[in-house]
C-alpha cells in the first residue's frame, strides 16, 4: 500500500482573500448616516434613476444605507431585525471630535443625547411632504422612561424627609 496523497492548496493562505471580501461589504458608518440624516434624507428617498443600482435606486432605506428592488423588499426590511437594530443604534448622538478630546482629558464628560427615531416614510408619504424627523429626547422624559420604580422611591424618599 502506497502512502496518502496530500490535497494541494491552492493558496497558502486566504489573508488577501478576506481583505477584499470584507471591503466590498462594507456600509456606510454611523456618523456618515447620521449626516444624511441631518442634511439629505429627502434628497436620497427621491434619487433620480440609476440603472446600475438596485431596483434603479427607487427604493432606498436612509438608515441602514442599502438598496432594494422593489417596495415590498424594503417594507419587510423595516420589519427586520437589522434594521430595528440600526435605528437603535442612531439614537445615541454619534461620537465626534469634541468628545474625542474630552476623553482626552481637554474639556469635562458630557453625557451623549438620547434622540428619538422612526423609521423613514413611503416615497408617497415623502411625496405629500412627510420628512424623517431627528428630535432629541428631553433628559426627565428619558430618565422616566428607563426606570419609572426609581423615580417612586425618589418622591418617598423625599416626602420622609420634609416630615
Amino acid at each position: 500500500m502506497g502512502m496518502v496523497t496530500k490535497r494541494k492548496k491552492m493558496h497558502y493562505g486566504d489573508t488577501h482573500l478576506q481583505r477584499r471580501w470584507r471591503v466590498r461589504n462594507r456600509r456606510r458608518d454611523l456618523d456618515q448616516i447620521d449626516d444624511d440624516l441631518k442634511t439629505r434624507s429627502g434628497e436620497l428617498i427621491n434619487q433620480n434613476v440609476d440603472l446600475d443600482k438596485p431596483g434603479f435606486a427607487q427604493f432606498y432605506c436612509v438608515h441602514c444605507a442599502k438598496y432594494f428592488i422593489d417596495d415590498t423588499a424594503m417594507q419587510a426590511h423595516f420589519r427586520t431585525k437589522v434594521h430595528k437594530r440600526r435605528l437603535k443604534a442612531l439614537e445615541i448622538e454619534p461620537y465626534s471630535i469634541e468628545e474625542a478630546e474630552r476623553a482626552a482629558g481637554r474639556g469635562s464628560f458630557v453625557k451623549p443625547k438620547k434622540r428619538a427615531m422612526e423609521t423613514q416614510p413611503s416615497k408617497e408619504d415623502v411625496v405629500a411632504g412627510k420628512r424623517i424627523r431627528v428630535e432629541e429626547v428631553p433628559e426627565e422624559e428619558e430618565t422616566a422612561a428607563e426606570s419609572p420604580s426609581t423615580s417612586k422611591t425618589k418622591r418617598k424618599k423625599a416626602e420622609k424627609m420634609e416630615t
